[in-house]
């Protein structure tokens, strides 16, 4: 379920840079996204 987020993110993410949508809203939870997948990665889940 998390790899499905992060790839939606950045698929979101993407589409940020290319059209311009959403401004930093999609970098922000990106980074979320990054953060919680570090912390579960530290805690081998």
């Amino acid at each position: 379920m998390l790899w499905t987020i992060i790839g939606i993110l950045i698929v979101l993410w993407l589409f940020g840079f290319l059209l311009d949508v959403a401004g930093g809203i999609i970098h922000v939870l990106l980074v979320i996204a990054l953060v919680v997948f570090i912390i579960n990665m530290i805690r081998g889940r």
